[in-house]
């Protein structure tokens, strides 16, 4: 009975840093008003990436965590670090090609893909509820995003928002695979400054250096970025991740664009509309199938 109990408040607690940590996440297209200021995507995640792994060494330092790891999580760390840094920098670039808002509805294909490579590299079985809460999500986000205006998309910015989705999805999975046996502050320690090194190269390398945010403004999107979308968002997918698993995880990201579009309702001002509500309905019906459906297999704990 107690063990029912322990698996329960896990689920619950995985299914709260699910939702958090995709709404988190959710802020991270606000990154692009730094474009306006001529900075690059690298030197934007540079920034983002680099204050994030300050602030946790800092928190580490305070926490007394050691930094010492096994050649084996070495090796994991590296593999995270790399995927989050393609995930990451791909969607930046695309957010020059397209509407950030068509961005974030091309990089939602992740659940899928995640559940796909589930199914068929692990054999992890498709519930019913799973594919419900997976074609629900896919159409409220849609519903979201869709205009009847149309229009041509650039080819480039969406086979890198794709592979944007590809990274993170396979991020996702190894997060929840390797079972790393370490405080989620020590594993994005380790995240971020691949991430923060990785786009510093970047910039170096394509001769566009790194340029500081110019302003108060600027400095208070980067700042933001480092906080919410990086360290925050981080932090609470590793519990998601391990206590729930890859493909609810992966469905509850719904949020993320649910999120950018109640950030510009709220605060751009922009038109709250039916088609709006009905989208937002389906999200959260996805979100609450995987939240009932994660908490029914903790209680079928042996």
């Amino acid at each position: 009975m107690v063990q029912l109990q322990k698996e329960s408040n896990k689920k619950l607690f995985g299914t709260i840093c699910g939702i958090a940590a995709a709404v988190c996440y959710g802020t991270n297209p606000l990154g692009a008003r730094l474009y306006e200021e001529g900075m690059s995507p690298s030197t934007v995640l540079f920034w983002r990436f680099g204050l994030a792994w300050v602030i946790i060494a800092i928190v580490m330092l305070f926490r007394k965590e050691k930094l010492a790891v096994t050649k084996k999580e070495f090796a994991t760390l590296t593999a995270l670090g790399l995927l989050f840094l393609a995930s990451s920098l791909t969607l930046y670039v695309s957010f020059q090609m397209m509407a950030v808002g068509v961005a974030s509805t091309l990089l939602f294909v992740y659940p899928v893909l995640t559940a796909a490579i589930m199914a068929i590299f692990f054999r992890e079985k498709l519930t019913l509820s799973t594919i419900s809460a997976i074609i629900l999500s896919f159409l409220g986000v849609m519903l979201l995003y869709w205009s009847p205006d149309g229009g041509s998309l650039s080819i480039l910015g969406v086979v890198l928002v794709l592979i944007s989705a590809l990274t993170y999805a396979i991020y996702i999975i190894v997060m929840n695979r390797s079972q790393l046996a370490m405080s989620s502050f020590k594993i994005n320690f380790y995240v971020l400054i691949y991430c923060a090194l990785g786009n510093m190269l970047m910039s170096l390398c394509t001769g566009q250096g790194l340029q500081l945010p110019a302003n108060a403004a600027s400095w208070f999107y980067v700042c933001w970025l480092a906080v919410v979308p990086a360290i925050l968002a981080l932090v609470m997918m590793v519990y998601a991740a391990k206590y729930i698993g890859s493909t609810p995880t992966a469905i509850m990201g719904a949020l993320e664009p649910l999120t950018a579009v109640l950030i510009g309702i709220f605060l751009f001002g922009e038109v709250f509309t039916t088609r709006l509500a009905f989208g937002i309905i389906l999200i959260f019906s996805a979100v609450i199938i995987i939240a009932l459906y994660s908490n029914r297999k903790s209680e079928n704990v042996d």
